[in-house]
């Protein structure tokens, strides 16, 4: 699986790259917490038709996380994107609590797939 760090996230974040970043966690975590720009995704059993319907250009970039690098959530859905075909995906292991943890950029208002 290939992974992307902290400091290489926050770098594509800032300034302004083209890519996806995504929350595969419930929509109830999402809406407390997310990192800026980030659309939600929830890892369900409705996964591939939302992903499809929000992700339709299977060349771009696309970031997946979820809470930490004990979650299983992240790689579940970085694999799952990759069987539909999406060529670049990158999941962000260490999730949401480092980047909180780390940073001060977070957002409570961005769209949910």
């Amino acid at each position: 699986m290939d992974t992307i760090s902290t400091e290489a996230l926050r770098k594509k974040i800032e300034h302004g790259d083209d890519f996806a970043l995504v929350e595969v966690l419930p929509p109830e975590q999402y809406e407390e917490y997310h990192l800026p720009g980030a659309i939600n995704i929830p890892l369900g059993d409705d996964f591939e038709n939302k992903a499809e319907r929000a992700l339709s250009d299977k060349n771009q970039e696309i970031v997946v996380y979820c809470s930490d690098q004990n979650c299983s959530a992240s790689p579940a859905a970085a694999d799952k994107l990759r069987r539909l075909g999406y060529r670049r995906v990158l999941a962000y292991q260490l999730g949401k609590r480092d980047w909180r943890r780390t940073s001060s950029h977070a957002d409570s208002s961005q769209m949910r797939a």
